[in-house]
């Protein structure tokens, strides 16, 4: 059996991917919490971008921490389809969820159902995403390792979607997707540990792309989405703002449908009276 090593480059990748995780989770609740307080179209794009910010730092992280992952006696590579297919699988899963919760009139079964599709949805991506590896040799799982890191993600899965409907306050939401985070990446590490590869040495070129010339560049793209768009979140005003802002604005605009109500010959009299310069 081959040796595995999950941090080839020592704890950057770990530490990355764990940030990577955080982002997400933080967009995510943010994104989450806006369209609860936002109805119709608006709500909708919230929930979408909700879902997209999640799922994209799910996979952002799921790949940043493969960079690390190295077998002894043999190179990697991935099936580009299949990793492609992780990322749509994780946004599309996690959508059903954050739309579960963000239509749902019971918030406890709508809790339920979102945090199971959300959870199986993040391991789906997971596992679609090991599927994707190339190597020279066979690759087992142990079956209790993979049950205990399906089990994590739902969990996780449904403390962040209770924490979108229950938390608002920008610290809580901080502090709520460092748990989420950590959750993620436990998830992830377990799932890894439930890897066995055995290895069959051979001199054949393996099909698909290295990290390098595929996952590293998504990865930083959608990375760079992630900052971003919590750039456009950070600075967009709440729909509480925004009603502040309107209502600010109702009370300093002149009132047009003011009503002179002084008695004919009022105005002139006093202007008659009113000494000149």
């Amino acid at each position: 059996m081959g040796h595995l090593d999950h941090a080839t480059f020592g704890w950057l990748t770990p530490a990355l991917s764990y940030a990577m995780a955080c982002v997400g989770a933080a967009l995510g609740l943010r994104c989450t919490v806006r369209a609860l307080d936002a109805t119709g179209r608006s709500r909708r794009n919230w929930l979408l971008t909700a879902a997209s910010a999640i799922g994209t730092g799910i996979w952002t992280m799921h790949f940043v921490a493969m960079l690390g992952f190295g077998v002894t006696g043999t190179d990697i590579r991935f099936d580009v389809p299949l990793t492609i297919l992780s990322l749509v699988v994780a946004m599309a899963v996690v959508g059903v969820g954050v739309f579960a919760v963000g239509y749902g009139r019971d918030r406890v079964r709508s809790l339920l159902v979102g945090g199971l599709t959300t959870g199986v949805g993040v391991a789906s991506m997971h596992y679609l995403g090991m599927a994707a590896l190339r190597l020279h040799g066979d690759v087992r799982f142990d079956p209790l390792l993979v049950g205990v890191s399906v089990l994590i993600a739902v969990v996780a899965a449904t403390a962040a979607l209770w924490a979108a409907l229950n938390i608002h306050s920008p610290a809580a939401v901080a502090v709520a997707s460092l748990v989420m985070g950590a959750a993620v990446s436990s998830m992830h590490y377990t799932g890894m540990f439930a890897v066995r590869v055995d290895v069959v040495p051979s001199g054949a070129s393996l099909p698909g792309a290295t990290v390098m010339q595929f996952i590293f560049p998504l990865a930083v793209g959608l990375g760079s989405y992630l900052f971003i768009t919590s750039a456009f979140v950070a600075l967009s005003p709440t729909a509480k703002e925004r009603a502040a802002y309107a209502s600010a604005g109702r009370l300093t605009e002149p009132d047009d449908r003011a009503v002179d109500v002084a008695p004919p010959g009022f105005r002139a009299a006093q202007t008659a009276r009113t000494p000149a310069n």
